[in-house]
């Protein structure tokens, strides 16, 4: 007798491990700048560099590339940059050297200020999350072979749905676009400010590729060219589109792809006229991609034979099942008072950024905190300040819907920002209008008892001789045709053909015969 076994390839959800990390710093300004009358924009990214794992401790090494634009003391604006290097050891229980590990990473919070013209306080709150998964084959057996041996054998088999894991990959795309200028803005000079930011981005595998889209949202202010041209500014959406190889990808997988901005430039280009009219965007997209496949397996639950006794060797296999796969849109509606900025003309440029403070399941799904931190740049009629800028958190509430979520849940959730907009509404109020984004897949880890093995021994004659042949049964709550039949050494055809059943189906109290059986052998 030989069981027949099944390979099927899992990931595992280990563990996850958080740290918060202080950069405090202060930062001179350059010979070659002009003095700072006024912090007007600051802005970070985090550049993680290296990530190396020992034991169970697993060291981030970055940096926080940061950007500040300013009030010049004598009127206009001038940008400089700089770097704050980091380097952070995170402890992540029951590490192994063959576990996969990821990091994520968010700024909490960037504060700069001045401490004199010449010298800036930069502070910045940074959490780092480490993830550890192990990719693993579960193995269980399908079927059974009885050979030569000559047992009858009895087989419950029984079939599960199970999320393999089919693909875990990381990837990078590139976007190169031109953008020009509009016939009434002037010449770039000299670009003072610029910002690149990822809006309305999806992917999804297809066949042997991931299609991918979204926009780039780019922010330029600039000088522009002649003695009286004053600071212009433009704002642009490039839309994008494009496919990425993977062989291994099919139409059918269920996607998990987070996309985040790793490299973006913007510089000024001369048209075909040689002016300087035209801004080049070169951004890197860094695609974090796994795709599952349902697969609906058939593993053997029981077996036993009506001429041996079989000892059956058991054990628990953990499956992960999709319990839910929803993209979520959460609407953001809000006013803001912007009294304290004095008589605000125009609102050159808003962007916003999703935070999630807190999330909590229960059984109307997942229910979501955080806010939209939302940025405004703005032309006021103060003309010792005619550009201020004000940062303002509009909270949210949403409710994911996920049937069945528990606390063992493991639920993976990418977040971004599909559309904001910012209008003045009269006197100082700005009304805040955006649809958030909420990419989430939970997975239900499923424990399942598998047979690992069994052994053919020889039938107990003294205890077959006491069961009695022919037995009158009526069914119980918990009763299945299968459990009946094995209690009482029959088998379910057995009991369907005595009782004249037209199915497997049976009710607490239905009353049937039961007639033993002894194969021979």
């Amino acid at each position: 007798m030989e069981l027949i076994k099944k390979n099927i390839h899992m990931n595992r959800w280990k563990a996850r491990a958080a740290t918060q990390l202080t950069l405090d710093d202060d930062f001179i300004v350059p010979d070659t700048m002009d003095d700072a009358e006024q912090v007007i924009l600051g802005t970070g990214d985090i550049q993680i560099e290296s990530f190396r794992s020992q034991g169970e401790k697993v060291t981030v090494k970055g940096k926080m590339d940061f950007r500040i634009l300013y009030r010049k003391a004598g009127g206009g604006l001038q940008a400089l940059a700089g770097s704050m290097p980091f380097e952070e050891s995170i402890n992540v229980e029951g590490l192994e050297d063959r576990d996969y590990t990821s990091a994520a990473w968010e700024l909490d919070d960037l504060n700069i200020g001045m401490i004199n013209s010449r010298k800036l306080s930069i502070k910045a709150l940074v959490t780092l999350e480490v993830t550890a998964e192990a990719l693993y084959d579960v193995e269980a057996a399908a079927d059974v072979e009885a050979g030569g041996s000559g047992a009858e054998i009895e087989v419950l088999r029984e079939k599960i749905e199970v999320a393999a894991i089919a693909v875990r990959r990381k990837d990078t795309y590139r976007i190169k676009e031109t953008i020009s200028l509009s016939g009434n803005k002037p010449n770039i000079n000299h670009i003072l400010w610029s910002e690149m930011r990822l809006c309305s981005s999806s992917a999804r595998p297809m066949d042997g590729k991931i299609w991918l889209e979204g926009e780039l949202i780019v922010f330029v202010i600039y000088d522009g060219e002649g003695e009286n041209e004053t600071v212009q500014w433009l704002e642009e959406s490039v839309p994008f589109s494009g496919e990425l190889d993977l062989p291994e990808a099919s139409e059918d997988m269920i996607p998990q792809i987070s996309m985040r901005l790793i490299h973006r430039d913007i510089e000024a280009r001369p048209d075909y006229d040689g002016e300087m009219r035209e801004l080049e965007a070169d951004a890197v997209l860094e695609l974090d991609m796994k795709l599952y496949r349902e697969e609906e397996t058939q593993l053997l639950g029981d077996m036993y034979s009506t001429n041996r006794e079989l000892v059956l060797e058991t054990g628990e296999a953990c499956f992960d099942r999709i319990l839910t796969k929803n993209l979520c849109k959460c609407k953001v509606s809000d006013k803001i008072d912007l009294g304290n900025m004095g008589r605000i003309l125009q609102i050159c440029h808003s962007h916003g950024t999703v935070k999630i403070d807190e999330t909590e399941s229960d059984s109307d799904g997942l229910q979501i905190d955080g806010v939209l931190e939302v940025e405004l740049l703005c032309l006021t009629a103060d003309d010792d300040e005619p550009v201020r800028a004000a940062t303002e958190a509009v909270p949210f509430h949403y409710t994911a819907e996920a049937k069945g979520i528990t606390a063992e849940s493991i639920y993976q959730m990418n977040t971004g920002l599909d559309q904001m907009t910012a209008v003045m509404t009269g006197g100082d109020m700005v009304e805040i209008r955006a649809v958030i984004n909420i990419d989430l897949l939970v997975l239900q880890p499923v424990k399942q008892q598998v047979i690992t093995s069994v052994r053919e021994e020889p039938m107990d004659v003294q205890k077959l001789q006491k069961m009695p042949g022919i037995v009158g049964y009526i069914v119980q709550p918990e009763d299945s045709l299968w459990k009946i039949a094995k209690k009482f050494h029959t088998t379910v055809d057995n009991i369907i053909e005595t009782n004249v059943l037209p199915s497997e189906a049976i009710r607490p109290g239905d009353k049937l015969i039961l007639v033993k059986e002894i194969a021979s052998g």
